[in-house]
Parts: C-alpha cells; structure tokens; sequence
C-alpha cells in the first residue's frame, strides 16, 4: 500500500475520500476534503423557533466571500447533498473522467450523523446533589432519539471515558451510573480533551457539560477551548447549577465560550430547573438546521469569520452559529483505510 503523508488544513473535519487511483500498481489515493459545517439556529422575535426554511433562504459568507451549500438538514433529518461537488484541491486521477468529484449520495455520508458528547462534573463540588444530577443526565441520554452516538465522559481533575461513543444507549447509561465523586475540578482541560475526541468524527458534534461549580485545576485557559471548538465544528452546551457563582467570573466565561460555538448556557438553582436544561437542549438540538460548505478560494490561512444571514423577504430572525475559525493543521496517511482514525487531531492544545 503506497504509504504517502499528505499535510493539510482542517477547517472543520478533514474528511477522506477513498478515491481509485494507479489501478495497474494495486494503489488507493485517498483525497483529503475541507468540508465546513454549520450547527445554525434560527430565532424569532418570541423567542421561537423558526422551521420550513429552504437551502436557498441561508447567505454564506467567509471572509466576506460567498459560499454554496454543498448539504442541508433540518432538525433530525439526515443532512441530503445539494448538488455534486468538486472540493478543492480534487485531484483527477488517470484513466478517470472526473474521480474528485462528490456523488451526491458520498456527501450526505460525510454531513450525515450527529454525535453527542455529554461531560459530566464529578469533582468535590458534586457531593450534593450527584444522584439527582445522574437522573437528569440519563433521562437526557434516554430522549435523544435524534443522535446516532453517544459519549459520556465525567471529569474532576482527569477525564474519565466512561463510555465511548456509541449507538447503544444502555452501555452509555451504565457508564452513567458507575461515576463516583472526584477531587477538584479541570474542566477546561477535560473540556479540550473532549473537544479533540469530538474532532476525529464526521458529522454533527455536540457537546453538552453538566458544571456543578468553577474551574480551580487546569491549566489551559477557556479562550484555547472555546476555540478548538469553532476551529473543528464543535457546539458546546453547558449546564451550570448555583455554585457556579461562587466565582462570577465563571457565569462570563461559560457564556461567551458557548455563544461563540453557537450553543447555549444554561444557569439552573434546583434540580427541577437542571431538568428543564437538558429539555431544553434536546430541543435545540432537534430544531438546528444543519449546513455545510466547500469554501471558495481564500488565502487567509489564520481566522476566516463566517457569517450567516437570511435572504432578503423574512422578517428579523436571530440566528445562532459559530462564527469562524481557525485553520489547523493534520498529517494524513492514506495506508489507513479508517477516516476516523487518519484524521486524529493532534493530542497538544491548540496554538
């Protein structure tokens, strides 16, 4: 098998693409695509959500350049290809009319998918109230009909992964109930680390912290985690209960980390309210509209700023998404046949 190492930029997932080339060597040149995707919201002046929206009602812009929508999903629908696309860069191999292009059936596979991750706080600050938060956690897992996989992890001063990403919820959930109370609480070390998992996968990736109370042990700084997950598609929600404000500067920090991944944070005083969170998340989830895009030419190779709007004729919606990110870079074997596997973010933080 040829062993070439390709380096490129991810934008949001480096997606592989197996595609046939130098048949009478017995080689597989797999082509590296930049597929951006989009977790959006829509809002309107109630407070409601806004559905029935077509492809041609969303306006891309990077950087102020255009894009077109490559796949568009609404709510738990399966992400459905536009139109057959050529990503950049497509190589065209010998012997083939047009092998970079994307069928249109390849590109819902890579759009396709939604994988939530849940990150559960079992540091010292969880010694009341762990039972009744497990509850709410497992009766979020039960209701997310529209997930493919799930993931739990816990958290104090480690990451434990208590259950893998997966489709079958009942091992999620005894993963759910075996965690114990830890020491003190890393979240933003946990949270990147999490955040890096998340990056190995295609699809739509959520991720969603229960938080009990502030950070007291990482090192890493909430602006590198806030940005890892623009940089690799990831949306962030967070949960937090009363004993967050036992540092103020917390309740800031978790809002403008989650507004900038397009999620949302929510602040509940009693286990009803931790409740009435989770149902909330799970109906944004259902009501996102998923987009995503091949991005034109551009040779910012830093920040791109992305900006969705409606098209002229719909009244003033308030639209929830990520707002840009920042290229990064991958190393790319193509020996290994795993896409998942040959597009592993690097383990450090990001620069």
């Amino acid at each position: 098998m040829l062993k070439t190492l390709v380096a490129f930029a991810s934008l949001i997932v480096p997606l592989a693409i197996p595609v046939m080339a130098q048949e009478s060597q017995g080689a597989h040149i797999r082509v590296a695509i930049d597929l951006v995707q989009l977790n959006v919201a829509v809002i309107d002046g109630k407070g409601h959500y806004v559905t029935g929206l077509r492809p041609q009602d969303f306006i891309i812009a990077e950087d102020g350049i255009s894009e077109h929508i490559a796949t568009f999903g609404e709510g738990n629908e399966s992400p459905r290809a536009i139109l057959n696309v050529t990503p950049p860069g497509g190589k065209v191999a010998t012997g083939e009319s047009d092998p970079g292009r994307l069928t249109a059936s390849q590109l819902s596979s890579l759009a396709g998918g939604a994988n939530v991750f849940v990150l559960f706080d079992t540091s010292n600050y969880m010694y009341r109230g762990f039972v009744f938060a497990q509850d709410a956690i497992a009766d979020f897992l039960r209701s997310l009909a529209g997930a493919d996989k799930v993931a739990f992890y816990s958290y104090s001063r480690d990451l434990s992964r208590g259950s893998l990403l997966s489709a079958d919820r009942d091992e999620v959930l005894r993963g759910v109930r075996t965690t114990v109370a830890g020491d003190d609480a890393a979240l933003y070390n946990c949270l990147l680390l999490t955040v890096q998992d998340a990056s190995h996968v295609t699809g739509r990736k959520i991720v969603v912290v229960f938080s009990n109370g502030p950070d007291n042990a990482s090192v890493v700084p909430p602006e590198e985690v806030a940005e890892l997950a623009q940089s690799t598609g990831t949306t962030i929600y967070m949960v937090s209960t009363e004993q967050a404000h036992l540092e103020p500067i917390s309740n800031a920090v978790f809002e403008r980390m989650t507004a900038a991944t397009g999620g949302k944070v929510y602040f509940a005083k009693t286990w009803k309210e931790e409740q009435d969170a989770f149902s909330s998340i799970r109906d944004d989830l259902a009501h996102l509209y998923s987009l995503s895009y091949y991005p034109e030419p551009n040779p910012n190779r830093g920040w791109r700023s992305i900006r969705v709007r409606l098209a002229s004729g719909h009244g003033k919606y308030h639209i929830r998404t990520r707002d840009g990110y920042r290229l990064r870079n991958f190393e790319f074997s193509t020996e290994d046949a795993s896409p998942t596997a040959s597009t592993a973010a690097p383990a450090s933080a990001p620069r």
